[in-house]
C-alpha cells in the first residue's frame, strides 16, 4: 500500500470527480483511476460507487475515509517531528532539482543570490523523478522550491493557480558525438542516409519528450542503441563513441574545448529550454516568502 493511494482517495471523497481529482493530484485520469482500484484491491472492498454521476463513496468507503485521513495526518505530523529532531531548522531552504541542474546551475546561481538575501542554509534533493513526485514534494512540504527545465512541447502538469514560477535562465541542448580521426563527428545528423546511432533519454524523460517533438517536425533516421534518463550517462557513452546524443551545453564546455566531443549537427538542431524555479503558493514559511521576494527584486 502506498501513501499516495490514501491521498488520492481523500481527494476523490472531497471532489466526487475522478477527472477533477486527477487534475488536483497531477496525474492522468487513467492513472488516478488505476491507483484508486489498487487501493480497493489492497483493502479488499469496493470504496467508490462508479455507477452514479457524480461518483460517491460506498458504505465501506465512508467507513474507511476517516481512517485514511487519520493515517495521512499521523504520517505527516510524524514526519515533521522527525525532521525537527534532525535539526532541519526554520531558516533552512529546501530545494528539489533535476540532477543536471543541481550540478551545473544551482551552485553558481545560489551564490549570485546570497549577496541580496544574506547568509543561506540550504538542502537539495537531486533526482530525475516524475513531475508528479516533484509536485508532491512541494505540496507535502518536502521541498520549498523546485528547479527544473521547461519546454513548450513538454506539459508540466502544474496548476498555475496553486504554483508560481520564475524563469532563471535558458539552456541549449545540443547534438554531440565523439570525433573521428579527422575531427569530424563520428556519428552525425544526416537526413538522407542510413539511420544514425542514437543515445536516447527514453520516452518518459523530460528531454525524451522534447526530442520526440523535435523529430516530429524534423524527421531523422536513427537507431537507438542505448537509453539513459541522465545526461551525464549519455555524455559518457557519447565520449566512448557509441552514438550521438543531445546534451545540455553547460556540461559540455570542457569536452568541446578538448575535442573529446564535437557537434553532430548545426545550431538548427539545438533545443532551447527554460530553467525555472517553482514554489507552492500555500507554503507560508516566512523564509520562503522572503527568498522569493528577493528574486523579484
Amino acid at each position: 500500500m502506498e501513501i499516495k493511494w490514501l491521498e488520492d482517495f481523500i481527494s476523490l471523497a472531497n471532489t466526487l470527480s475522478f477527472s477533477r481529482s486527477a487534475e488536483e493530484r497531477h496525474v492522468t485520469q487513467s492513472a488516478f483511476s488505476r491507483r484508486i482500484k489498487q487501493l480497493e484491491t489492497w483493502v479488499g472492498v469496493t470504496l467508490v460507487d462508479r455507477a452514479t454521476f457524480p461518483a460517491h463513496l460506498t458504505p465501506a468507503g465512508q467507513d474507511f475515509l476517516p481512517v485514511a485521513q487519520e493515517i495521512v495526518s499521523t504520517l505527516n505530523r510524524t514526519r515533521n517531528e522527525v525532521r525537527g529532531s534532525q535539526g532541519i531548522k526554520a531558516n533552512t531552504l529546501s530545494f528539489a532539482a533535476l540532477h543536471t541542474l543541481s550540478i551545473t546551475f544551482f551552485p553558481r546561481w545560489l551564490r549570485s543570490v546570497e549577496p541580496k538575501f544574506g547568509a543561506l542554509a540550504t538542502r537539495l534533493s537531486a533526482d530525475n523523478s516524475s513531475m508528479e513526485a516533484f509536485v508532491n514534494s512541494l505540496t507535502e512540504g518536502e521541498s520549498d522550491f523546485l528547479l527544473i527545465y521547461a519546454h513548450p512541447a513538454v506539459p508540466l502538469m502544474i496548476d498555475e493557480a496553486r504554483f508560481a514560477y520564475k524563469t532563471l535562465g535558458r539552456e541549449s541542448i545540443i547534438p554531440v558525438s565523439a570525433p573521428d580521426a579527422e575531427g569530424s563527428p563520428l556519428h552525425k545528423i544526416e537526413t538522407t542516409t542510413a539511420p544514425v546511432r542514437y543515445l536516447a533519454y527514453g520516452p518518459g524523460a523530460f528531454f525524451g519528450h522534447a526530442l520526440t517533438n523535435l523529430f516530429e517536425n524534423r524527421p531523422l533516421k536513427r537507431e537507438a542503441v542505448y537509453e539513459n534518463t541522465m545526461s551525464e550517462g549519455l555524455k559518457a557513452m557519447a565520449i566512448e563513441g557509441w552514438g550521438l546524443a543531445w546534451i545540455p551545453e553547460s556540461i559540455l564546455a570542457d569536452d568541446l574545448a578538448t575535442g573529446r566531443l564535437v557537434r553532430a549537427g548545426d545550431a538548427s538542431w539545438d533545443l532551447s529550454v527554460e530553467i525555472r524555479l517553482y514554489r507552492y503558493l500555500a507554503n507560508e514559511r516566512a523564509i520562503v516568502r522572503r527568498f522569493w521576494n528577493t528574486l523579484e527584486g
